[in-house]
């Protein structure tokens, strides 16, 4: 084991993930998005922006998909990914090494009923991370919104639905792509750190080609007043208080 990797467990049909403390360790984002994602028995599942594979992995445990496949263009994020999927005997998850502007070269057209993705946040131009594997995981330096955007809508067959999680701030842009994409937003979550905390978090379901008509869900609150994770914070994480 190298010095920087760790071997976390992920509390999820015995799954464990490899991170490198020098690389983007996945957040609470990557579990809510894992869990708002809906994916049906068989159906073939692309993760953009992989990193170390936390998406794939975890709903690999938690739904009975027939094909995940992540894409990822940091080296190190498929390195880890490849040896978690390896030691977990994820047959049926494959991460893969390119740059999300090649997707339709590298997988094909229309090939996925779902796709996902917990995309870098913030816009090129702010004050960035020093370290290049973190920055290019936070910021937009290799890919930007639309690209993201893009490429879920030329991955997936007609009707196919797309996930994803992002800060509030951007909401607004957020649905104008992805309404430019042909990813008609249908449902969208905030997630609140507190009940009385302004969003950190939204989570968003489109579907390609799909009629317009958004479902605006509950807040997912976090923590409650006790400090604790609160029960839907819990099921995110398939845990329950019982």
């Amino acid at each position: 084991m190298e010095e920087f990797e760790r071997k976390d467990d992920l509390g999820i049909a015995g799954l464990h993930i490899w991170q490198d403390r020098r690389a983007f360790c996945f957040g609470v984002d990557a579990v809510l998005l894992s869990a708002f994602a809906e994916v049906k028995k068989g159906e073939s599942v692309l993760d953009l922006c992989a990193g170390n594979g936390i998406i794939p992995i975890l709903l690999a445990g938690k739904t009975e998909a027939g094909e995940i496949l992540g894409l990822e263009i940091n080296p190190l994020g498929v390195r880890l990914a490849e040896r978690s999927v390896r030691e977990n005997n994820l047959r049926h998850v494959r991460i893969l090494e390119g740059k999300i502007q090649n997707v339709l070269t590298i997988f094909g057209e229309k090939r996925f009923d779902v796709g996902t993705v917990n995309p870098p946040y913030i816009k090129d131009g702010r004050i960035q991370n020093p370290n290049r594997d973190k920055a290019t995981a936070r910021h937009e330096i290799l890919c930007t919104l639309s690209d993201v955007l893009s490429a879920a809508a030329g991955s997936l067959r007609f009707g196919g639905r797309f996930y994803m999680v992002h800060r509030p701030d951007r909401l607004t842009e957020i649905l104008e792509e992805m309404r430019r994409a042909g990813l008609e937003p249908k449902r969208l979550r905030m997630v609140h750190t507190r009940a009385d905390s302004a969003a950190s978090l939204v989570l968003l379901e489109g579907v390609l080609g799909g009629g317009a008509f958004l479902r605006v869900m509950p807040p997912l609150i976090l923590y409650g007043a006790d400090g604790q994770y609160t029960p839907d914070a819990l099921a995110c994480y398939g845990r329950s208080t019982t």
